[in-house]
């Protein structure tokens, strides 16, 4: 059973603009408007790498350049440490049966 609404076969591109046509006339015509946000946050952008700043010549920001600093004075990891922490990692498939 199909709605009424379906388009006919291939004819997709009629079905859109025939309903922004109804919102154009419909939604004026009730006193009402399109809820837009504007108030919603934009998605921060995202962490510089270290391709973009040594491959591409892109300046570095100063989030990369403090995350560089806390990584190179970073306290050095023993072999017991390292090795801890590999196997209580879970990897990918989340089974710390088989440490990444």
């Amino acid at each position: 059973m199909t709605s009424p609404d379906t388009p006919k076969d291939g004819d997709f591109a009629s079905y859109l603009e025939e309903k922004s046509r109804i919102r154009s006339t419909v939604l004026p015509a009730q006193g009402g408007e399109l809820n837009i946000q504007t108030d919603v946050p934009a998605a921060a952008p995202p962490r510089q790498t270290i391709q973009q700043v040594l491959v591409d010549g892109e300046e570095p920001s100063d989030e990369f350049l403090e995350e560089w600093n806390a990584l190179e004075n970073a306290p050095e990891l023993s072999d017991e440490e390292l090795e801890k922490q590999a196997m209580s990692a879970p990897g990918d498939d989340g089974d710390t049966r088989t440490p990444e």
